[in-house]
């Protein structure tokens, strides 16, 4: 057994290797067409290049269940029309145990799934944000025309609202705009500032403008009554130092899609979206996501198994892979699917996450074992409708 699991190894690694190469060059080439237009004096065709090679762990990212379902069935289609797969059969291996063979040689990519998720694609990713914007001066992430946006609420009941035009590498800001509140949302000062820099728990700002609001603007304003001091207090500062909660790393979860974190960056960025009052339906979601990724490979072999194992009389091994190309895509989109409905009509996270990998394997084990058991099946039909028995 463990020759004969060494060679399905052997198979469906060097299938799903080559359909993955084939996947990643595609898309690749079609990446570098779309982005031919930035190239300029700044943005030479070899950074256009070094920036498609950072995106290479995250296209392996996405392509990898799908890579590994076509290859799959590519390698136990060849092994069918070979017909290996039938002395295995011959030899007393039931089509369950071949499952779990092909379960325990999934194990390995498992593994190295979990590295890439945890690992390789945030460090891919961020490195792909800060390129980008040093050489774009943007980044590919939630920025809206405003810029990004984040709140705070420190241990007194105040809060502020930062608003950041352009994120710079090594915590680098450009144009930051403060808008802080007393207690009860009462706008207390509005400061502006050209740069400004995080590290290590402090925001520090150059070149600011300060406007301080008097506390009782709002008693005045309402009542009509002109006030015996300005309202209004306008300072320029050269530097302004502000203790923050924010971090190099939080602006960087801020511009990568949640999917794109660790995990531990994700439970730190969920613990500060939590601590200052702001929705973290996306984020958890994305948890339970990235915790059922390296589980949707041993779904994507199980979708394979069935599909493989169907004996053909001549050939077939195109259909078989146009049938997993199918199933691939759909699973795709059911996920995507799952996603959306899930947070429009606010699921559990867990439903939203796992329901499209426990449906399909049910689908997959199901059509396993009728195909295991279709001697039975068609003996019971027999059994029951009389009158089947001559056709048959």
């Amino acid at each position: 057994m463990r020759t004969a699991r060494r060679y399905l190894a052997s198979e469906i690694y060097r299938s799903s290797a080559v359909v993955l190469m084939a996947l990643i060059g595609l898309f690749t080439f079609f990446a570098l067409i779309e982005d031919l237009d930035n190239v300029g004096t700044k943005f030479t065709l070899l950074n256009l290049f070094y920036m498609q090679t950072l995106a290479l762990p995250t296209r392996l990212y996405d392509l990898l269940p799908i890579g590994l379902l076509i290859g799959a069935i590519l390698a136990l289609a060849g092994l069918a029309q070979r017909n290996e797969l039938v002395i295995l059969r011959v030899s007393g291996v039931s089509g369950m145990k071949l499952l779990t063979m092909l379960w325990t040689v999934t194990i390995p990519l498992v593994f190295g799934a979990f590295l890439l998720s945890e690992i390789i694609t945030p460090a891919a990713e961020i490195k792909t944000s800060e390129v980008s914007l040093t050489l774009l001066g943007r980044s590919g992430g939630s920025q809206l025309n405003s810029g990004y946006w984040f709140k705070e609420t420190d241990s007194e009941g105040e809060s502020r609202i930062i608003n950041i035009a352009q994120l710079k590498a090594n915590g680098d800001v450009e144009g930051v705009t403060l808008y802080e509140f007393h207690e009860g949302q009462q706008l207390a000062a509005f400061s502006q500032a050209k740069q400004g820099h995080f590290s290590k728990g402090t925001l520090e700002l150059h070149d600011v403008t300060q406007t301080q609001i008097d506390a009782s603007s709002v008693s005045a304003l309402a009542n009509a009554t002109k006030p015996d001091e300005p309202l209004t207090r306008v300072q320029n500062l050269p530097n302004r130092v502000l203790q923050t909660s924010l971090t190099p790393e939080r602006l960087i979860a801020r511009v990568l899609t949640p999917e794109r974190m660790s995990i531990l960056d994700l439970l730190d960025y969920i613990d500060y979206l939590k601590s200052n009052q702001l929705q973290t339906d996306r984020q958890v979601v994305a948890l339970w996501r990235k915790m059922a990724y390296p589980f949707t490979l041993l779904v994507m072999i199980t979708i394979a198994a069935p599909i493989g194992f169907m004996q053909t009389r001549r050939g077939g091994v195109g259909s078989k892979v146009f049938i997993g190309i199918l199933l691939g895509v759909g699973f795709f989109m059911l996920n995507q699917l799952a996603l959306n409905v899930g947070m429009l009509s606010n699921w559990a996270p867990w439903i939203t996450a796992l329901i499209p990998n426990l449906g399909a394997l049910g689908l997959a084990l199901g059509a396993l074992i009728l195909m295991e058991n279709q001697h039975n099946v068609r003996r019971f039909n027999q059994s029951r409708w009389p009158w089947s028995k001559a056709a048959a």
